[in-house]
């Protein structure tokens, strides 16, 4: 029998309890540490989820030797800094999405682990979701034909507060970065690498992206419609479309139960349900590749997150969106 392999948990917030629930249902992986700013919520945290360890700083649960790969679910402006302390002491690293602030940030972390053999991956969880994988396999087996383009949205009614994190420029703020990546990482899956992209957005009054909407023509052929909101309440719907038919991931997309392949005007709904709340299937991801010494997931690799990283970066250039610092 393997050895159970260690994590630990850089934040407290919502999607960090996601991740601790999904490390303590899935065989082979512990909850070692978790570390707040905040000493009193890390040891709330660490109770709540079964923690071995709690932290008060990040610096110290990463000095922790019985760490073997940390979890990043800090603000999206903090990524790079935690990414970067982790690498620097020896940590493989699962960082959530978007994986950096910018493309220049991407890069360098991925330079970084690259020379030094360190596992990195981006936690892009849909990827590993059933019914996306079904949907892949759909496609694969020329069910709908070739594809030629993909819709997606994702929004809801947020409403405004200077001081949330969706909101707060200096935090990576804005309905992109938090949700409009969804979208695009599910064109990019489905059609490859992004050649050019055309975006329009509504700016709010702290200056980050309300709703963004942008359609992205892919180098192999083909486009992806995209929109995502913090004003509106949308369908989280997405389509395949394909010369001889489509697909549609049923709400929420990201993470589907339903898919309906309709082809010569019939359709047919299958159920793909997903383990727990999903977030599982990166954890054994993450696993396989630190037992098989990968310093990157073949499922998820660092090509993947530069060429969004690229792209999240032109569209905000096109909508005039730059974040303090750069």
């Amino acid at each position: 029998m393997q050895q159970a392999i260690r994590w630990g948990i850089l934040g407290t917030g919502g999607i960090a309890r996601q991740l601790a629930i999904a490390v303590n249902d899935t065989e082979g992986a512990v909850l070692q540490a978790v570390a707040s700013r905040s000493g009193p919520q890390a040891a709330r945290f660490a109770a709540e989820h079964g923690s071995r360890s709690h932290y008060p700083s990040y610096a110290e649960l990463v000095a922790d030797p019985q760490v073997e790969v940390v979890y990043i679910a800090t603000p999206h402006a903090q990524h790079y800094a935690a990414v970067m302390l982790c690498l620097e002491a020896g940590k493989a690293v699962l960082c959530e999405k978007p994986f950096t602030l910018n493309a220049r940030e991407a890069r360098q972390a991925i330079t970084y682990a690259k020379a030094r053999g360190l596992f990195l991956m981006e936690a892009m969880w849909t990827r590993f979701i059933p019914a996306i994988r079904e949907a892949e396999a759909m496609v694969a087996r020329g069910e709908i034909g070739r594809v030629h383009a993909v819709q997606a949205d994702f929004g809801f009614h947020h409403p405004f507060e200077p001081a949330h994190r969706l909101y707060d420029p200096a935090l990576g703020g804005g309905a992109l970065l938090d949700i409009g990546i969804y979208p695009l990482a599910l064109g990019q899956l489905f059609l490859g690498p992004v050649a050019s992209t055309n975006a329009q957005a509504e700016l709010g009054q702290s200056g980050v992206d309300e709703q963004t909407a942008f359609s992205l023509q892919h180098a192999g052929g083909g486009m992806t419609g995209g929109f995502c909101s913090l004003r509106a309440q949308t369908p989280w719907e997405a389509t395949l479309m394909g010369e001889r038919g489509s697909i549609r991931l049923h709400s929420p997309f990201f993470k589907p139960e339903r898919l309906t392949l309709t082809r010569d005007g019939v359709s047919t709904t299958s159920e793909y349900p997903h383990r727990g709340n999903g977030y599982g299937y990166e954890v054994e991801e993450v696993n396989r590749c630190l037992r098989a010494g990968l310093c990157e997931s073949p499922r998820m690799p660092w090509a993947d997150t530069l060429i969004s990283m690229d792209a999240l970066d032109t569209i905000r250039a096109q909508i005039g969106l730059r974040y303090p610092g750069e």
